[in-house]
């Protein structure tokens, strides 16, 4: 991994001080084709998939070379795991001595032998099943087989009404270490008998129920938690527009530091699983980027070498 020249610049804040990344890069396509995203079935420019390769090559460099602990969860637009540059970018970042946790939003759709190149302790999957995008035995016995390689893992469905009867059919398929979440549809109203179905499933659902007043509100995100794009523009998070500064100029880190969230609401768990006011950094306390509450996903590797319940949520808590 190249490291920029900018990392010899002086850092203004505490290195001791752990830092938790929302990356998200150029990439945009996905092979998925659910009627609700603008990026179903979109394919990239040959042009935009290079900007994206040697935007993560440049992203992986400088956390190499950062001089705090990271932690980092990609959040692409489409699908990253079907590129070959993330799945070798993320098995190299799991080796980093200053790493400790590299996870990943994925429809769970390529192949897991790559994960055999990481360091399972450091690595985890967030992902997500469509109902309507993929055959539902192939889906499970990808879940089967990450639990085989003792891959840490989450997956995950939209609540929407079509979608119940295959989210209780994947529940009781998965073991029960295997966390199910589910996230209520964008801009649907639940009932309590729908909401109670759907709780049955995810216990935290209620969280995701309804939208979460975040104005003025206290959230770790443009301190200890920022979102960086493919370009290094350093934002509090993917919601809020203001850019602090840049992550390869250093300029961001002048940047950081508490201030009140500016929008009326949150209503994604990669924002409002921040806010102070919310308890979600002891419910999913070791597994914040990957959202695995804690207690799931924790049995013994294969090897017998325990899977590390700690890493980005027991530096952030």
């Amino acid at each position: 991994m190249s490291v920029p020249l900018s990392l010899s610049l002086a850092s203004t804040r505490d290195a001791a001080r752990p830092l938790t990344i929302l990356y998200r890069g150029p990439l945009a396509s996905c092979d998925y084709d659910c009627g609700y995203c603008p990026f179903a079935k979109r394919r990239d420019s040959r042009a935009r998939l290079l900007a994206d390769r040697e935007a993560l090559a440049r992203f992986a460099g400088w956390i190499a070379a950062a001089p705090e602990r990271i932690s980092v969860l990609f959040t692409p637009w489409g699908e990253a795991l079907v590129r070959p540059w993330y799945r070798r970018t993320l098995a190299e970042l799991t080796h980093l001595p200053n790493v400790d946790r590299v996870a990943v939003q994925t429809n769970l759709g390529a192949r897991p032998s790559w994960t055999e190149a990481a360091d399972l302790r450091r690595l985890a999957l967030w992902g997500t099943y469509h109902p309507d995008q993929v055959r539902y035995e192939r889906f499970l016995d990808r879940c089967r087989e990450l639990r085989a390689r003792g891959v840490r893992f989450a997956v995950g469905i939209v609540g929407l009404p079509e979608h119940l009867a295959a989210a209780r059919r994947l529940r009781g398929d998965l073991p029960t270490e295997v966390y199910l979440w589910v996230n209520a549809a964008e801009g649907r109203t639940y009932t309590d008998a729908e909401a109670a179905a759907w709780t049955d499933l995810d216990p935290h659902f209620g969280f995701s129920r309804h939208a979460h007043v975040s104005a003025g509100a206290a959230c770790r995100t443009g301190d200890t938690v920022v979102s960086v794009d493919g370009d290094g523009m350093v934002r509090r998070c993917h919601f809020v527009p203001e850019v602090l500064g840049n992550l390869y100029d250093g300029s961001f880190r002048a940047a950081l530091g508490r201030r009140p969230c500016p929008r009326p609401l949150c209503d994604c768990h990669i924002g409002y699983v921040h806010m102070d006011a919310l308890p979600l950094y002891d419910v999913f306390a070791g597994g914040i980027l990957e959202r695995i509450p804690a207690g799931y996903g924790t049995e013994p590797r294969p090897d017998g070498d325990p899977a590390r319940p700690t890493g980005a949520g027991a530096e952030l808590a």
